[in-house]
């Protein structure tokens, strides 16, 4: 690429990143702390308080969030010290029509994730404000419209790339950070008994590993896509400690968001406690800025995603994948849900291939010497049988068994490709 493109290309789609685009360390936390504010996590939140009681609670965010962070922590190291996106990283390692797999992959999961999300935005504000009926058979126009408001704020926020995920994410990371606190202490204030005692009523039938298990799944999916946002970092040190500190943090954060509301409201969104609280116009903002931060991440890794399989802009993608994610949210929400957890399982065995092949190969993806292959079998069968082992193996942890299998396959390949040479 000329330099004349890269200085165009701010989001450097098809190059590493140089020194004149790396971030500051403060933006990259901001960036990555946004990324991690899902709504969805809230959802594993609920279950984790059903399930454990506080202690057994506490210990499964510990496990699961060293597991996490372990995991997305590596890709975090990957994407600073290299510069280059998740898709790139894919061109080397699973071959250059290989990457179409993961970029494939990612791109469909994260614009299903974006329509989620412009959904969860739009029905609880429609039920829970406008007082509207909706149903999975019915949609008040209001409700469209404020899922097409939202879609298009979202889309054109994720078009202007990594300048404008920084700034909405310096915006919305401490109103939600600090606005959600101040709401959780305030329900368990007001609440009749101590949080606990809360979490010791119901049948707690969860094992701490189990919920290690939902910690790790709630987000190792999206956290697949952390080196498209830790290749602006300063360097690899910084990509791998912002990137572990930010994941935790936020993913803890949002476990007490949604354990919080479940135990005292009975519901599984922070939104829910801010209502509760008669916190209305806050509760509209906390949840709005919510999920900005992580669907702008979501659209943003669709569009380079789809950029490397059709080989056009990032730009055009971007604003292609977010008009099919708002079009399609409501329907994704009542419809795909259960499908898109599925999926997410298919996700991590694409990570550690990134990962064995990173380190196997360092020193010629440092030197841009990496040999270039059409199709890398060996990483595309990996991410398939992973794919059907994560989902269809009962014991363990779906992401890790998908992971395990994933890596016996690339290493076999390695060894059989080696011994050609």
């Amino acid at each position: 690429m000329s330099k004349q493109n890269q200085k165009v290309d701010f989001d450097y789609t098809n190059g590493p990143v140089d020194a004149a685009g790396r971030k500051s360390n403060l933006s990259m936390f901001m960036v990555m702390l946004g990324f991690t504010f899902f709504s969805a996590s809230m959802w594993a939140g609920q279950k984790l308080a059903e399930g454990l009681d506080f202690s057994g609670f506490i210990w499964a965010i510990l496990l699961g969030g060293l597991i996490l962070g372990a995991y997305t922590g590596t890709l975090g190291w990957i994407g600073a010290e290299s510069g280059l996106t998740l898709d790139m990283l894919a061109r080397r390692s699973f071959g250059e029509k290989g990457s179409y797999l993961p970029s494939a992959m990612i791109s469909f999961t994260q614009i299903g994730w974006f329509g989620v999300g412009l959904a969860m935005f739009a029905i609880p504000v429609a039920q829970q404000i406008m007082h509207l009926p909706v149903t999975p058979d019915y949609m008040p126009w209001q409700g469209y419209l404020l899922v097409l408001v939202a879609g298009i704020l979202m889309t054109c926020s994720a078009y202007f790339g990594i300048k404008s995920l920084t700034i909405v994410s310096y915006i919305a990371v401490p109103a939600v950070a600090i606005l959600g606190t101040v709401a959780m202490i305030m329900a368990v204030h007001n609440g009749d008994s101590t949080l606990v005692e809360q979490f010791s009523k119901g049948t707690k039938d969860l094992g701490v590993i189990a919920g290690a298990g939902l910690v790790i799944g709630s987000f190792v999916s999206g956290g697949t896509a952390t080196p498209n946002f830790t290749r602006f970092a300063k360097s690899a040190k910084v990509g791998l400690i912002v990137t572990v500190i930010a994941f935790f943090l936020g993913n803890s954060l949002m476990f007490f968001f949604g354990a919080v509301s479940s135990i005292y409201v009975g519901g599984n969104d922070i939104f829910e406690v801010m209502l509760n609280l008669n916190l209305f116009y806050v509760a509209i903002l906390v949840l709005g800025l919510n999920i900005w931060t992580t669907n702008d991440n979501a659209l943003y890794s669709s569009g380079l995603g789809l950029s490397n399989i059709f080989g056009t802009s990032k730009k055009l993608m971007v604003l292609i994948a977010g008009v099919i994610g708002t079009i399609a949210a409501v329907w994704l929400y009542w419809n795909f849900c259960g499908w898109l957890n599925y999926l997410n399982c298919t996700l991590p065995p694409i990570g550690i291939v990134l990962i064995l092949s990173y380190f196997c190969h360092r020193k010629e993806y440092l030197s841009d010497t990496m040999p270039r292959r059409s199709v890398n079998w060996a990483a595309v069968l990996g991410v398939v049988v992973g794919a059907v082992v994560a989902n269809l193996v009962q014991w363990g942890i779906p992401s890790i068994n998908g992971m395990a299998v994933a890596a016996v396959c690339f290493l076999l390949g390695e060894l059989y490709y080696g011994k050609k040479k």
